[in-house]
């Protein structure tokens, strides 16, 4: 069931990840960042009132904020990084992130058998050759810095949500989407203050561009439940890499609907990732 949950919450990641890519192309990335959060943010705050349980929302306070300043840094370095960088090299550096939720679950006593240990190398491997690397690229040391400052931010968020999620999903989810929508208003109302810029204008959205940033919260917010669901049922280490194989589906995705071809070692790269995610299963 974990590495179930694990794989389905990839899926929604991947199609947050593939709906942001498209509409970062006409609108900032920072104004995307911060109307999915505040979509995502509205979800999680209702069932919060259904669910009545606010106890749990101050008991996760310090986790939950931990997780979205970690989340918030990680997506700010990761999107500057690809608008300054390769994202060939940038994309698979970042996906490397997934080895700090691994390194957690090793170290705090998960131990995953020998065929899950060996499915996981294979799925890590998978996931870095899926995201496109370009070996011939050229890259300043900025963009990968900053891609690797994202791929430990993303990683400990992972774990952070982790550790929260054994005392409310919901609640730990809710206070990160505090922090992450608090953090993009300064930045963005920041930023209209030093251009002298109207603050309206800085994080205007239409009706159409902002279904779309629904459609990324909502996405995102169902990928991370079922992650922080799937960390309560299985172990951190195999569930970390099932949730992890993202970029395949974004690359999927693009195959798919935008009709990109894929390259031969993207190809092999989701095949040694499903391989891998066959031997964690199988366990």
């Amino acid at each position: 069931m974990a590495v179930l949950l694990g794989v389905l919450s990839s899926a929604l990641w991947g199609g947050a990840d593939f709906l942001g890519g498209l509409l970062t192309r006409r609108r900032p990335s920072a104004v995307v960042v911060l109307w999915s959060q505040i979509a995502g943010f509205i979800g999680l705050l209702g069932i919060g009132l259904w669910r009545a349980d606010w106890a749990a929302w101050a008991q996760v306070l310090p986790i939950g904020l931990a997780t979205g300043v970690c989340a918030w840094v990680a997506l700010l370095c990761f999107y500057t990084a690809l608008a300054t960088g390769t994202m060939g090299i940038v994309a698979p550096v970042t996906s490397i992130g997934v080895v700090v939720p691994v390194a957690y679950g090793l170290a705090t006593g998960d131990r995953p058998s020998a065929s899950q240990s060996a499915g996981i190398a294979l799925a890590v491997i998978g996931i870095v050759l899926a995201s496109g690397p370009e070996v011939r690229g050229r890259t300043g040391w900025r963009p990968l810095l900053l891609a690797l400052v994202a791929a430990a931010g993303f990683g400990a968020a992972l774990t952070l949500l982790s550790i929260g999620s054994q005392t409310d999903v919901i609640a730990t989810l809710g206070v990160e989407r505090v922090a992450t929508t608090g953090l993009s208003l300064v930045l963005l109302l920041g930023g209209a203050v030093l251009r002298h810029r109207p603050w309206r204008a800085e994080i205007a959205i239409s009706p159409r561009d902002m279904s779309w940033c629904v459609g990324i919260g909502a996405a995102d917010v169902g990928a991370n439940v079922l992650f922080g669901v799937a960390t309560t049922v299985g172990l951190l280490p195999v569930v970390s890499v099932a949730s992890s194989l993202y970029p395949v589906a974004t690359v999927l995705l693009a195959a798919v609907i935008l009709k990109e071809r894929l390259a031969r070692v993207e190809i092999f790269g989701v095949a040694l990732s499903l391989l891998g995610v066959a031997l964690i299963a199988g366990g």
